[in-house]
């Protein structure tokens, strides 16, 4: 599939990596609504967007709120005629080890609402997203179409992000599983897991556990927005890619 071809939802798109994806799909033309709950950083891109060969359509809506998510899907659709591409991007990470004992030996642990939002929005958001848009894509008839979800390097484990670490290695999952359903409607299925990239969710990290980070990669040094839109870039339109996770990390995991 071409880019310019593809009219596509990407959520999370006000900022970060999702921002890069939006704006890099509108530099080559391609039709995108922008879904965010920020609506300052909508209008943002919307701003930067304009003047670009596509078109952004900016979407406020909650992922994790079936109702707001259908109710996108279809104005979106109406919107661009059709959807034939998803990135599912939006994400949220709430740290915390499952149990720890305080100085005072107790044995605290991790809240369940502390473990719900995460999942929620990062592993139920991707489901209502994918559902919705699929099932545009079949009563539409739609071909080809792809859906991409933005994964993570976590999804391998990560010491106190149990929530975090369940919703990205089930987002890959997913995938896998979408991958190999939807392939008779003419529609792929794929997973990009990134390391660690230039975005603001790096800016509440202390800057010692990002120097122990940087100094594993073997690049040394963090990965650019662009180069996250370069992995959408081969997905859709490598229409062999079906089904398998893209590792982004710099060889972090290698």
């Amino acid at each position: 599939m071409k880019l310019n071809e593809l009219r596509c939802l990407v959520t999370g798109a006000a900022s970060g990596l999702g921002r890069a994806i939006a704006l890099g799909l509108c530099r080559e033309g391609a039709r995108v609504a922008a879904l965010d709950l920020n609506e300052a950083g909508l209008g943002q891109l919307e701003e930067e967007a304009r003047g670009l060969p596509g078109q952004l359509l900016p979407l406020r809506a909650d992922v994790t709120r079936e109702e707001e998510v259908v109710a996108a899907v279809k104005r979106a659709s109406e919107a661009f005629e059709f959807l034939n591409g998803l990135v599912n991007n939006a994400g949220i990470y709430r740290d915390g080890v499952l149990v720890k004992v305080d100085r005072n030996g107790r044995v605290l642990k991790m809240p369940r609402a502390q473990w719900q939002v995460v999942i929620d929005t990062d592993l139920t958001g991707p489901y209502l997203l994918a559902r919705e848009v699929a099932a545009q894509m079949i009563e539409k008839k739609v071909q080809p179409g792809i859906i991409i979800n933005v994964s993570s390097i976590s999804r391998a484990g990560v010491s106190g992000q149990t929530n975090y670490s369940a919703a990205k290695a089930g987002v890959v999952a997913d995938a896998r599983v979408w991958a190999e359903e939807l392939a008779p409607y003419g529609i792929r299925a794929a997973a990009i897991a990134p390391g660690f990239f230039q975005t603001p969710i790096l800016d509440a990290m202390k800057q010692e556990t990002l120097d122990q980070w940087l100094s594993r990669i073997p690049l040394k040094r963090l990965g650019n927005p662009d180069e996250i839109f370069a992995a959408v870039r081969f997905i859709v339109e490598c229409e062999y890619f079906n089904g398998s996770c893209l590792e982004l990390d710099g060889g972090l995991r290698a």
